[in-house]
């Protein structure tokens, strides 16, 4: 796995699959404050939000992902982009949100998947 610094935020669970790669800056909040509690514009109350993280999924630089999503298997995310909805397998997401574009060829993924060809 390559992280390059990714910084996990918050309290809820976090779970990332194999062969891992995301650029510098990255960011995962896993947590929020409750707006709907006894107090403004937030009460004590800590709302977990996990996130899940397929293999060989790669994200660029400077990635915020929310919490409550999970980006599947061989996606790719864009440098910059902020995950809040998610983001299917395969799929080259981009954008704030985050949203497919575009699909990495399947048949292409799953022959290097299947002779274990990783970086």
């Amino acid at each position: 796995m390559h992280f390059n610094g990714i910084e996990i935020r918050g309290r809820g669970r976090v779970t990332i699959g194999d062969n891992f790669h995301s650029g510098s800056e990255c960011v995962v909040i896993t947590d929020v404050h409750n707006y709907r509690g006894d107090a403004l514009p937030y009460d004590s109350t800590i709302i977990e939000k996990p996130v899940e993280i397929g293999k060989n999924v790669w994200i660029g630089a400077r990635v915020t992902i929310l919490g409550r999503v999970t980006i599947g298997d061989g996606a790719i995310v864009q440098a910059g982009s902020t995950v809040a909805l998610d983001i299917p397998p395969l799929a080259i997401a981009g954008g704030h949100p985050a949203k497919p574009f575009a699909y990495r060829d399947a048949e292409h993924y799953n022959r290097l998947e299947s002779a274990g060809e990783y970086f």
